[in-house]
């Protein structure tokens, strides 16, 4: 599938959503964790990603997804974790492929 990332307003869920994408949510709001995805570059620049959010930091380092080292090179080096939060995450400009199990 392929989705325009549209006014950088937009999160993956709510793309997702609009192609009519299952991907799994109990509360949208970043709290439980059940729209967790894998993101990964299609081309060979560097993943852009959208900023984590608070929300995102708790749930992704209570599930074991994001580790001390990976939170400080995406807050410093601007280099986006793998594993991001489907309602949080908002898509840009990038070729990105979006995994949900």
């Amino acid at each position: 599938m392929y989705a325009v990332a549209g006014s950088h307003t937009e999160t993956i869920l709510s793309i997702a959503r609009e192609h009519k994408i299952p991907i799994s949510f109990d509360c949208a709001d970043g709290e439980c964790g059940t729209c967790m995805i894998k993101v990964s570059s299609l081309s060979d620049k560097p993943r852009m990603g959208s900023f984590l959010t608070d929300k995102e930091k708790v749930v992704l380092k209570e599930q074991g997804k994001l580790t001390a080292e990976e939170l400080e090179k995406a807050e410093v080096g601007d280099q986006p974790p793998a594993w991001r939060l489907a309602c949080q995450m908002i898509a840009r400009d990038e070729d990105i492929l979006v995994e949900y199990t």
